[in-house]
């Protein structure tokens, strides 16, 4: 079980996006640079963050977490997981998702790919090539949405009417920092933009939350 040594605050919400147009459940979230990606179930849709607009959208299965390696997309898709051209919407491999299809954030970092597992409540990194489990953190709570960020391994949780994003040790699985959502709002998909903001999927609600990343902490 993570240690909890944290600093708490209140999450600040600067922007909702959504609902979109026959994409009522938001899943996966992820940012290639310059737009929004989320898995809405049967498409994986792009956004542009400053309008809202919906500029892509790839037919592929999409039913929990997505990730972005620089170059590709990579979806979770029942018990797989699918490297996808975002030119094309082409698959050009897959791998097994660690959970069996029990699987749910997905992000990239470190060179690996980092997988949620909801109810497990643990956190994988897995090797993007074959699947293997690289190493595993153990968290208290229900692990949705993760996403790296200047060496900084975040993701979010979900359980009930309480939800957060929360900063952990990635090597001890520590909590230390947690970004309180209001109650009732929920995280599904997480990703950073690699600057001031969270995207954060809201679930049914169809919502995509930009959420301000607290200053780094000195000294870290």
């Amino acid at each position: 079980m993570s240690k909890v040594s944290e600093t708490e605050q209140p999450a600040e919400t600067v922007r909702e996006y959504g609902p979109f147009p026959g994409a009522p459940h938001v899943h996966g979230v992820s940012f290639d640079g310059s737009r929004v990606w989320f898995a809405s179930g049967e498409k994986l849709q792009a956004f542009e963050p400053a309008s809202g607009r919906i500029v892509r959208a790839l037919d592929v299965a999409c039913d929990a977490g997505t990730a972005f390696d620089g170059r590709h997309l990579f979806q979770i898709a029942g018990d797989r997981i699918h490297k996808i051209d975002p030119a094309t919407g082409e698959v050009l491999s897959t791998i097994p998702a660690p959970g069996g299809g029990r699987d749910s954030g997905l992000a990239w970092g470190e060179g690996t790919l980092w997988v949620g597992q909801y109810r497990d409540r643990k956190i994988h990194q897995i090797d993007p090539d074959t699947g293997a489990i690289l190493r595993t953190i153990e968290s208290n709570r229900f692990v949705t949405g993760v996403t790296w960020v200047d060496g900084e391994l975040w993701h979010g949780t979900w359980e009930g009417d309480d939800a957060d994003i929360r900063q952990v040790d990635p090597e001890t699985g520590e909590v230390l920092t947690r970004l309180t959502m209001p109650a009732g709002t929920g995280v599904s998909g997480l990703e950073s933009d690699q600057g001031e903001l969270f995207y954060a999927g809201g679930g049914a609600s169809g919502r995509v939350r930009a959420v301000r990343k607290p200053r780094r902490r000195s000294g870290r």
